[in-house]
């Protein structure tokens, strides 16, 4: 299954409609629910920063039956130390965006430890690519 997403970036309205419909999806394929609250975690975390950081972005996701690929695609200032961004605490969200409850700086440590693999890369000045991968595992009822 192949999904694609448009984001539209400082339009916090819609923050979070593509995890609510990645999640209802994967409920569908009866998918475990620790994998899917993995999953909707790092994905929402994710797609605040397009609209937090970006001026638009491209969430696309593909489910087989082993696993779940997200691929995030955006448009805007990139990350020019994306080390430091992984600490806790560091955020480079204005004052507007923390007013509205955001830019806390657990984002991508969130989503690093909702991921079982997290690929992250920015070029300054054009744009931010991150890539999430969780694995479907049995649970003892046979179900992904």
């Amino acid at each position: 299954m192949h999904f694609e997403y448009s984001v539209e970036g400082g339009n916090f309205s819609q923050a979070g409609l593509t995890s609510s419909q990645v999640k209802k999806t994967l409920k569908q394929l009866n998918v475990n629910g620790a994998v899917i609250k993995r999953t909707v975690v790092a994905l929402y975390e994710a797609e605040v920063n397009i609209v937090a950081h970006a001026y638009g972005g491209t969430i696309l996701v593909d489910i087989d039956e082993e696993k779940i690929v997200i691929e995030l695609r955006d448009e805007g200032p990139g990350i020019e130390d994306i080390g430091k961004t992984m600490e806790i605490g560091y955020s480079t969200a204005t004052p507007e965006v923390r007013e509205m409850g955001f830019g806390a700086g657990m984002g991508l440590s969130n989503m690093n430890n909702n991921s079982d693999l997290l690929e992250i890369t920015s070029e300054v000045g054009k744009g931010t690519c991150v890539k999430i991968i969780n694995h479907f595992k049995d649970d003892n009822n046979g179900n992904k």
